[in-house]
């Protein structure tokens, strides 16, 4: 009889092989990408962290978008690394890295409105969700049918989560919610959430939390949108009055929702650092551009900013790697993915200071010249991500704490 390793290594079909079907397949449903290199001045110059559009184009792109996610889905290539049973093909993460690179290469509609599902939502569940939780929503999520959002920060608790206080009442099989969520992005068109209640008011603040998946679409449930300073509104506030979630929709054990917590936090940086945000990682010879038109290319303080830059972004990278190896050899995300999103946001910092120094009045005057006031966009994104994903100071305390061994910061008392 073979053994199970040996049933496992029978799925598992070589890279080259892998790679041949994964070209075919975006051969016969994507069009190559062509790149097009655009002189100064030529093309679009926006330069948004965070896209604003109206209900009508955010619909028709969510639509292409679970479109081409149907198709991958469907073709083999949805959830490489996932389990089976769940939808997956069990393959090895380098399996998707192939994929990844190949799909680069071809024109295909903008994923990132599955990006809280999938980078954080989804794991927490396959991790801590029931078996008819991972059942009824793993394979939805992968294929695009739903989007999922991510309920966590009120507005007495953002970076101390612990302290949040929705409360999550049992009757019966069935948990009662009353609260409110803040800074939620995306939940305006999701289908379902990840959410942390109070569930035992009596423990100590980070033990008596529980996680639930709740459906977004039950009554009691109202989402309203915040508009951001850059213009556009891509989170809301969500309410809950007497939401009903069943108990086979919890999340870990009762009361022992800090982990599930945890584990959601750690993919959550792991995503935003390894993904850099869209424009967060800009390519230092878009920025080199601007020097040189702007005939600042031999201020000596400019070019001294644009090395550290590049400089910064390199380490970045090189710090992202020994992360991804540690997720490749099958260990959780750890602290040190607080050091990744820490360090996409200073980077991002420190192209802000490049982005003033050279535009100076341009940046906020808006003139009509093409890539100068364009940037004020980015600049009035940047703190957002300052916040999303956990504070900069917040991580600090991880870095210094958790990886460097650092003795914990003194909490503040109150008399």
């Amino acid at each position: 009889m073979a053994s199970s390793y040996d049933r496992v290594m029978a799925d598992i079909i070589s890279e080259e092989s892998f790679e041949a079907e994964a070209l075919q397949f975006l051969e016969s449903n994507a069009k190559p990408r062509v790149e097009v290199s655009k002189a100064w001045g030529e093309g679009s110059d926006s330069a948004v962290l965070f896209a604003e559009r109206t209900a009508q184009e955010e619909m028709a792109d969510l639509k292409s978008a679970q479109e081409w996610s149907r198709c991958r889905f469907d073709g083999g290539f949805g959830w490489i690394t996932g389990p089976k049973e769940y939808g997956g093909r069990n393959l090895p993460s380098s399996y998707k890295r192939i994929y990844d690179a190949l799909e680069s290469r071809f024109e295909i509609p903008s994923q990132a409105v599955f990006g809280i599902g999938l980078g954080m939502v989804a794991p927490t569940i396959l991790a801590h969700g029931t078996e008819l939780v991972k059942r009824r929503y793993l394979k939805s999520l992968y294929r695009g049918d739903i989007v999922a959002c991510q309920l966590f920060s009120e507005p007495a608790a953002g970076s101390d989560l612990a302290g949040l206080q929705t409360k999550a009442v049992r009757d019966a099989d069935e948990w009662v919610i009353n609260g409110q969520k803040v800074w939620t992005s995306g939940a305006q068109i999701s289908d379902i959430g990840e959410i942390i209640c109070r569930t035992d008011p009596d423990l100590e603040k980070h033990r008596g939390l529980t996680g639930f998946v709740v459906d977004m679409h039950a009554p009691g449930v109202e989402v309203r949108p915040l508009r951001q300073m850059t213009g556009g509104a891509s989170f809301n506030e969500v309410f809950f009055t007497d939401v009903r979630i069943p108990d086979d929709h919890r999340l870990g054990e009762v009361n022992g929702g800090w982990t599930v917590a945890l584990t959601t936090l750690m993919n959550e940086r792991a995503a935003i650092g390894a993904g850099g945000g869209g424009v967060g990682s800009l390519s230092t010879g878009r920025l080199m551009e601007m020097m040189r038109h702007l005939g600042r290319a031999n201020d000596p303080l400019v070019r001294q900013q644009i090395a550290e830059i590049y400089i910064s972004s390199k380490v970045a990278g090189y710090t992202n790697m020994r992360a991804m190896a540690k997720l490749k050899a099958g260990q959780l995300p750890g602290p040190e993915m607080s050091i990744a999103k820490l360090t996409l946001t200073q980077n991002m910092r420190r192209t802000c200071d490049f982005i003033s120094s050279v535009l100076g009045p341009k940046l906020v005057a808006d003139s009509g010249e093409w890539g100068t006031y364009a940037w004020s966009q980015y600049v009035l994104g940047v703190p957002a991500m300052r916040i999303a994903g956990g504070t900069d100071e917040i991580l600090k305390n991880i870095v210094g704490e958790r990886v460097l061994g650092l003795p914990k910061e003194p909490s503040a008392r109150f008399s």
